[in-house]
């Protein structure tokens, strides 16, 4: 067979098997956004490589060799270019480690509640309306007479009492444990 007709029949067989390789990629990198840009590589060595393939040989099997190839290649680009690798043991550590920020999280959020029901009425509304209302602090000082600066510092003052409150909550509730 001449070189033109075994390049036809090698693009009728490649073209019939992408759904399969970019498949096969996918299936080797679960949840890597790189799979496709794997694919493409995989795609270019196997045109490189077009002349050693024969003709009437499970096709599918070779592709899929050479898209293995450019994966583990890809992962070893990987451990070279990572910046910190962390082993199984140390992985466990910093799972537990998150979970028990997300503890602490939500400990700081009940805290803050409690400490928020504990102001003034009108402190407390000035907080609401900072954090959870989308209008500027110009437009809550003019409708409750007061300035911008005196507003900041009153601000500065209830996130100091909120920040002194939460602690003391926490530390009381870490010597009941």
């Amino acid at each position: 067979m001449d070189d033109s007709a075994h390049d036809a029949e090698f693009v009728s067989l490649l073209t019939e098997n992408q759904l399969a390789l970019r498949s096969y990629v996918q299936s080797l990198l679960p949840g890597d956004g790189s799979a496709a840009d794997i694919s493409q590589q995989a795609n270019t060595t196997i045109w490189k490589k077009r002349d050693t393939y024969e003709l009437g040989t499970n096709f599918k099997a070779w592709i899929f060799a050479i898209a293995r190839y450019e994966v583990l290649n890809y992962r070893k680009k990987l451990a070279r270019d990572s910046r910190l690798v962390f082993s199984d043991e140390m992985e466990g550590f910093i799972a537990e480690e998150m979970a028990s920020d997300v503890r602490d999280v939500n400990d700081r959020q009940l805290a803050l509640r409690s400490c928020l029901e504990k102001l003034r009425a009108k402190d407390r509304d000035l907080i609401l309306h900072r954090y959870f209302h989308k209008t500027p602090l110009k437009e809550y000082a003019e409708s409750n007479k007061r300035s911008v600066g005196g507003l900041k510092v009153t601000l500065h003052r209830i996130r100091a009492a909120l920040l002194e409150c939460i602690e003391r909550n926490q530390s009381s509730t870490r010597m009941e444990a």
